[in-house]
């Protein structure tokens, strides 16, 4: 019986602190943290949204999309992502690379394709294709391309909203993030940013 009574304290005191430490661990400590970080930050903690203005955003209605997310681009006559292996493309809920090795067949044959069809779509020769014009990043949500990629398209860009290709170029400039803490990777332009900025340079805003 005092076997019984003991074990029986000792899983009330367990249940106890499992309880406190859900309360304070599970609802308490991330309430805090998500009302530090709207006071500090309310952009980025709300999603880092964007308008169709480039402008950020906290109201989702407003959000044309987030610069933490990459996203399909339909108008041909943008700047175009990098692909994504996320389910259909850029789908939040299957977040994952290919997962197809690099001396993999099927890789190498998509990446062809893609090489061919990137490089017909600029004008330019095969071998000028960046890599990650043609293989999707490990998260395949990246929202940003490098500096080659989004070079490489300007002068399609600029043609078809009656831009001069300086102009675009200095705008790929302008939206293009160095490396982390300078050190940390390679600088890279945000797809979402860029195209709003020359939405807005054709509008003559």
């Amino acid at each position: 019986m005092k076997t019984l009574f003991s074990l029986y304290r000792q899983s009330l005191a367990g249940l106890r602190a499992m309880l406190v430490a859900t309360l304070v661990l599970g609802v308490a400590y991330p309430l805090v943290v998500q009302g530090a970080a709207a006071v500090a930050a309310p952009w980025a903690s709300q999603g880092s949204m964007i308008t169709a203005d480039g402008e950020h955003t906290t109201d989702p209605d407003e959000a044309v999309g987030s610069a933490l997310i990459g996203q399909v681009v339909d108008d041909p006559d943008l700047f175009q992502p990098r692909p994504s292996a996320a389910g259909d493309g850029y789908d939040t809920l299957a977040s994952a690379g290919s997962n197809l090795g690099p001396e993999s067949p099927d890789l190498v044959e998509l990446v062809t394709q893609r090489q061919a069809e990137v490089a017909a779509r600029e004008g330019v020769d095969e071998s000028e294709v960046p890599v990650d014009a043609v293989t999707a990043s490990g998260s395949g949500l990246d929202p940003h391309v490098s500096v080659a990629y989004a070079a490489l398209q300007a002068p399609r860009v600029a043609r078809a909203h009656g831009l001069d290709v300086a102009a675009v170029e200095a705008l790929v400039r302008e939206h293009t993030d160095g490396r982390t803490l300078g050190v940390l990777g390679e600088s890279r332009v945000n797809v979402l940013e860029l195209n709003a900025a020359v939405l807005r340079a054709a509008d003559g805003d």
